[in-house]
């Protein structure tokens, strides 16, 4: 389960802020929204005055009904209509422009965030932030901006109809008290409900997206009554949380339409006694009602305006607390750079904990040399990919300090400390970008010639020559146009490309088969020149040229030396390497 975020500001808070850091920097589309505002609910509130004058000259007689009248309702009409699409267009501007910039901070959250919180995410959950409360929020951004259209259009169709006859203005006056109450009371049970549906499409999108990836297994082991089971139970709590809302919302159209046929009940009955006993004219009462009719749909959106801000809340809740999360990783303030270096690694009594009471690492010592291999090796669960993960500060050392060149990692920015460092693990990450791309992301800013050359050096340029388009070949989602080794020697190609201080090895061969395993090697040889490696590897055959290895057991370093000299010792090495010698046999 995800981590739970922490609880938002008040309603208040939210709209100060997202008015504060988002709407109004746009005051030209604002600006451009409000005079086609205020032109839209002019013009509408026109109408009824020329439907009351137009009747009243027909009842007289009156000849400018044919030569003027027609004229001047197309004129109004189309001054309306060029007003209410640049209405739309300004508003969608402004609104889209919000999102993107949301959607921008979001995205910055979670590139900065700790690899702890991430982790404890599915990704699709996070990716619905980006997607349901992106929309959630749009939409409820868009009817509050309109809702400005809407409440001047009512106030102008009001005028009219006090101008026409302010007794019956009065009965709209007594009905609009009646209708706040339940509005408001559905609206707090819409926002409630919303939090609940917005975390089940998260947990479906999650839910689809780990069967999805893990399609080979679920056939492998015929688990595909298992999954549709699994899949179908998620699709009827999303359908359960869906339908809250909608039977929630569906009541305010209902509540509307009735308060809307009473008030329209009691202006025909006022009005008609009122004709009947001559206090009135038919331009009177046929104005009257039309301003009431042309009311009916901005009043029934202002209406139904809170139940989107309340989900549109639920969003900005959801999104804010997200960007609010700090990461604990950071460095100090004021941080140097770090200092020049050859690369010399010291772990000094460093232990840690994820979070349980068995630690990942206990009292972990060692030195890495510049220009040395190191390697981490022991059985599972020992802590060396852990070990690993702490030197870039992917996570901190719960007890004793690690230092790179002299300098101790907590103390130094964080960019110039993973600037000097390379990674390549086990599984290549390949983006579904160009070749040219995913090996420039190594060194951003390298040119074609620079790539080209960290290319051939990891043995990638002659199957990326070979790709349909070279170096500009789009490689598909995860890389799916190339081979595991092919994956492999393009994330080399990366590494050689950064030219780091330290490289990071995390059973970067062990997936190959024994072909790929040697021309990988080979490229390693070249990008472990000079440079300070640290190796984690299970394959023991692929590590015995190492300078130096740590044998590692529950989160301790139990043995130290090369290859001979801990097969002298006959310890947990060398019976792991007659383990996997027999096994090989």
């Amino acid at each position: 389960m995800a981590a739970p975020l922490p609880l938002p500001e008040t309603t208040r808070a939210l709209t100060l802020r997202l008015w504060r850091d988002y709407v109004r920097h746009r005051r030209g589309g604002i600006l451009m929204a409000l005079l086609c505002t205020a032109a839209l609910a002019g013009f509408t509130a026109l109408y009824p005055v020329v439907i009351q004058q137009s009747f009243d000259l027909f009842t007289a007689g009156d000849a400018r009904i044919v030569w003027l009248v027609p004229p001047v309702i197309i004129l109004i009409t189309a001054l309306k209509s060029l007003a209410q699409f640049g209405q739309a267009v300004a508003v969608q501007g402004v609104v889209l422009r919000v999102i993107e910039g949301l959607q921008n901070d979001l995205f910055r959250a979670y590139a900065r965030a700790d690899l702890a919180q991430i982790a404890t995410e599915a990704p699709a959950r996070a990716a619905a932030r980006f997607t349901a409360d992106a929309q959630a929020i749009r939409e409820a951004l868009t009817k509050a901006i309109n809702a400005l259209a809407d409440g001047l259009t009512v106030i102008g169709l009001a005028i009219s109809m006090v101008w026409l006859d302010w007794q019956m203005s009065l009965i709209l006056v007594f009905l609009y008290p009646v209708a706040v109450v339940p509005i408001n009371r559905l609206g707090k049970r819409i926002r409630r409900a919303s939090g609940g549906m917005q975390e089940r499409v998260g947990e479906t999108a999650a839910m689809l997206t780990e069967s999805f990836s893990a399609a080979r297994m679920v056939r492998a082991y015929g688990l595909e009554r298992q999954e549709e089971a699994r899949a179908a139970g998620a699709f009827a709590d999303l359908r359960r949380a869906l339908y809250t809302i909608v039977r929630t919302r569906s009541m305010l159209d209902p509540i509307l339409e009735a308060l809307g046929g009473i008030a329209v009940a009691g202006v025909l009955a006022f009005v008609g006694w009122k004709v009947a006993t001559d206090r009135g004219t038919v331009g009177e009462f046929t104005g009257f009602i039309t301003a009431l009719l042309l009311a009916t749909r901005p009043m029934r959106s202002l209406g139904s305006l809170n139940a989107a801000l309340q989900e549109g809340f639920g969003g900005l809740i959801r999104v804010f607390a997200m960007m609010d999360r700090r990461p604990s990783i950071t460095a100090p303030e004021g941080a140097l750079p770090l200092p020049p270096g050859q690369g010399r690694v010291v772990f000094e009594a460093v232990g840690f904990h994820y979070g349980g009471d068995q630690p990942a690492l206990n009292d972990l010592s060692f030195a890495a040399e510049p220009g040395q291999t190191v390697a981490l090796v022991g059985p599972s669960g020992a802590g060396k990919s852990t070990a690993l993960a702490l030197l870039p500060r992917l996570y901190d050392a719960t007890e004793g300090r690690i230092t790179l060149d002299g300098a101790d990692i907590r103390g130094v920015t964080l960019e110039s400390l993973r600037a000097a460092m390379a990674y390549v693990g086990q599984d290549a990450v390949i983006f579904d970008d160009t070749a040219m791309a995913n090996i420039a992301c190594g060194r951003p800013g390298a040119s074609q010639a620079e790539v080209e050359e960290a290319a051939l050096a990891a043995a990638a340029h002659g199957f990326i020559e070979a790709l349909p388009q070279g170096y500009a070949t789009v490689l598909g989602p995860a890389g799916s146009r190339l081979s595991g080794g092919q994956r492999q020697r393009i994330a080399l190609a990366r590494a050689l490309l950064r030219n780091p201080r330290v490289l990071l090895l995390d059973e970067a061969t062990s997936a190959l088969d024994a072909e790929n395993e040697a021309a990988i090697g080979r490229a390693l040889e070249r990008l472990r020149a000079g440079r300070t490696t640290l190796v984690v590897a299970h394959r023991l055959a692929t590590v015995q040229q190492a300078n130096r290895i740590i044998v590692m057991q529950d989160g301790r370093a139990t043995e130290s030396g090369t290859h001979a000299e801990l097969m002298v010792r006959d310890g947990l090495y060398a019976r792991m390497v007659r383990t996997q010698a027999f096994a090989a046999e």
